[in-house]
């Protein structure tokens, strides 16, 4: 550790094909990206991308390491039995990963081939509304992209193997899970994509919180143009999610902390 509080961590750039690498800064700029918009739990949760060009293997954190502090270089290497297959030197620290990583990482891009990056987080709202009967509301455009999420029921600490088939079953085809009595999970065909559908999630899921606290009738909106505004953000029907804020989201990283690309 250096004498301003960071990790010193061997670089994995030339230990790895291109491939890897660019979804290695990719990864790190997410971490980075959740903490800067106060999604983070100081070490909790995890964010995974998958490894291009690599049958049945993911990159996700070291448990130990806040998000801010995240890097390209110090991500973990795992197969979907959660086998630890490359790793940095982390010294005297010794990391390795989070053990219900494994169970909801694995579970997700094992059955969602297409999936590039999963995020899952348990921030104060979306804390609060896994917890509300009625789930998410589509009382706001925002939460209206999420008309068709899943809904998976609390069964415990993910720590065992055999959740995955259930948790699988309720994500089915949707970006977004949320987690009752737990938190949220979101997936994209790339690492800015689940970035997006996080970050929209935690909106709809303040602004929802913040109507139910007005003590007031929510204004409900006609089930046809909740369809058809469901309709307006499917992949289908408009360019993915990404492919304009990622760059720019990265050059604001740039900007503040250029470190996540080591």
């Amino acid at each position: 550790m250096t004498g301003d509080g960071r990790l010193t961590i061997p670089s994995m750039k030339g230990k790895c094909t291109d491939a890897e690498w660019q979804a290695r800064v990719d990864l790190a700029a997410c971490y980075r990206l959740v903490d800067l918009y106060g999604m983070s739990d100081m070490m909790a949760n995890h964010i995974s991308a998958r490894v291009p060009g690599e049958e049945g293997v993911y990159l996700i954190n070291a448990y130990g390491m806040m998000y801010e502090e995240i890097t390209a270089s110090s991500l973990i290497k795992v197969d979907f039995d959660g086998n630890i297959l490359t790793q940095p030197d982390f010294g005297e620290m010794n990391y390795g990963i989070n053990k219900t990583a494994a169970v909801i990482h694995s579970a997700v891009h094992e059955a969602r081939p297409e999936v590039a990056c999963v995020i899952h987080c348990h921030t104060w709202a979306t804390m609060a509304l896994s917890s509300l009967e009625c789930g998410l509301l589509p009382i706001t455009q925002t939460a209206m992209r999420f008309l068709k999420a899943g809904y998976h029921d609390y069964q415990g600490v993910a720590l065992d193997p055999q959740e995955k088939a259930s948790l699988i079953a309720d994500l089915g085809q949707s970006e977004a899970l949320i987690l009752r009595n737990h938190g949220v999970l979101t997936v994209g065909k790339s690492t800015g994509e689940a970035f997006n559908w996080m970050h929209r999630l935690e909106l709809a899921s303040r602004a929802q919180l913040a109507a139910m606290a007005c003590n007031s009738p929510l204004q409900k909106v006609p089930q046809a143009v909740l369809e058809e505004t469901w309709n307006n953000y499917q992949p289908t029907t408009r360019r993915p999610y990404g492919l304009m804020e990622w760059p720019a989201l990265k050059r604001k990283l740039d900007r503040l902390d250029p470190s996540y690309r080591d």
